[in-house]
């Protein structure tokens, strides 16, 4: 072979290992970059919006049926997940926040409870309102006492039980009452709504002023009984992602699935009316 020859033959080899080379780097770069956009944050399309692990929720305890309904949908939908809920008064759910407990997403019963998780900037991004909820007189079954209205209940004859003042079924009970210009005088107040109206259900009270879905909830147990000042005291379900949530990307979705259509479908359905 002559010299010519050589010089020929190993530029060309050079030449394809620079190509190979290239082709490598280009390779590598579009691996690197499919693996940022794959990373779990829940965005994006294809494979990347693939969501896993526990979704921890705190909830007021007025949605414990719709939202366990709807904890077994998101677990239906995003298989390798786990809803966990903590239901209770807003008021105590909001405090749990603050003081350091790990959840991902809070829905208040009232913008005033979810004002304290605001105020400690534990939330990310504004709290949205996904349904609103009205009070109801839930009495016992039959309505024995005869109950029409919410004077009826501050007679001396009835056992009568309310949420706290400080919870949201409790502080919108004030307002109506405020609204009809009368004072009532409860055998208890209960720390949340579920245990107001479980003191009907257990008939160690006659009467109690919860939500329309807690009476809905309870069927053929209590009675409902509406009344008018109710419309001045309509509250407002405000819910938000939280600032530290261990498993943002499965509370953004699990948050997705309250406010779609498929989600209000239920609330509606559990007796909440649409924001």
């Amino acid at each position: 072979m002559t010299r010519s020859a050589r010089r020929t033959r190993r530029t060309s080899q050079l030449a394809g290992a620079g190509v190979a080379a290239l082709l490598a780097l280009s390779a590598c770069s579009s691996s690197d970059s499919d693996a940022g956009s794959g990373s779990g944050t829940g965005s994006g399309s294809g494979g990347s919006d693939k969501v896993s692990g526990t979704v921890n929720v705190f909830a007021a305890a007025s949605l414990t049926e719709s939202f366990t309904e709807l904890g077994k949908t998101f677990e239906k939908e995003h298989p390798g997940t786990k809803v966990v809920f903590n239901f209770g008064g807003s008021d105590s759910l909001a405090a749990g926040i603050t003081s350091g407990a790990p959840a991902d997403v809070f829905a208040s019963a009232s913008p005033k409870t979810m004002k304290v998780v605001t105020d400690a900037d534990a939330a990310a991004g504004t709290p949205a309102t996904f349904v609103r909820n009205r009070l109801e007189i839930a009495t016992l079954p039959g309505n024995p006492d005869g109950v029409s209205s919410l004077k009826d209940l501050t007679g001396d004859d009835l056992k009568v039980v309310l949420c706290d003042k400080t919870v949201p079924c409790g502080a919108a009970a004030q307002k109506a009452l405020t609204a009809a210009d009368l004072k009532l005088t409860p055998v208890s107040y209960e720390e949340d709504v579920k245990s107001a109206l479980n003191k009907v259900v257990l008939k160690e009270a006659d009467a109690a002023v919860v939500y329309k879905t807690d009476v809905q909830a309870a069927g053929d147990k209590v009675e409902g009984v509406e009344f008018p000042e109710s419309a001045k005291a309509v509250n407002d379900y405000p819910i938000t992602l939280l600032k530290d949530a261990p498993n943002s990307a499965a509370g953004k979705a699990f948050m997705e699935l309250v406010r779609s259509a498929e989600g209000q479908k239920v609330l509606t359905g559990a007796g909440f009316t649409a924001p």
